[in-house]
């Protein structure tokens, strides 16, 4: 009687034993979905950030030609020149930029009057990460003159 000897395949693959690597794929796909929460944070987040600042720059030019509008309309009568009631164009210019709700500051130097205004705009996205909102500031200035009609 011959005995038989067992031979192996010619290819053999080994196999690392089941449950070696279990939640690989978990940590990758949570950490790929928390890249794309970011990234989309940072577009519509961003978004509404530039919306802010055409905001606040709309609202900082439209408080400087508030202020500009305020002349000393009896020096304007007896002397001809355009000249601003100094505390008058600051307050109505702080007036229209609080009116809106943000913040700012009005400086009146001659016949100029510039506004800086800061705007807080709220976050819808990354508020998730902490970034409750984004501020931007504008600058606007407006200068009173007289125009010929």
């Amino acid at each position: 009687m011959k005995r038989r000897i067992p031979t192996r395949p010619p290819h053999t693959w080994s196999r690392l034993p089941a449950g070696e690597d279990r939640g690989q794929v978990a940590v990758f796909v949570v950490g790929v979905f928390a890249t794309l929460w970011l990234f989309a944070g940072i577009v519509v987040d961003g978004g509404l950030a530039l919306a802010g600042k055409a905001r606040a720059l709309d609202v900082a030019q439209e408080a400087a030609r508030t202020g500009a509008q305020q002349l000393d309309l009896g020096h304007l009568r007896r002397a001809g020149d355009i000249r601003l009631v100094r505390d008058r164009a600051a307050g109505a210019a702080r007036a229209h930029v609080a009116a809106t709700g943000d913040s700012g500051r009005a400086q009146v130097r001659g016949n100029a009057v510039t506004v800086h205004v800061t705007h807080h705009q709220p976050t819808q996205i990354l508020q998730l990460i902490g970034v409750r909102t984004l501020t931007v500031t504008a600058t606007g200035t407006a200068h009173a003159q007289r125009t010929t009609p």
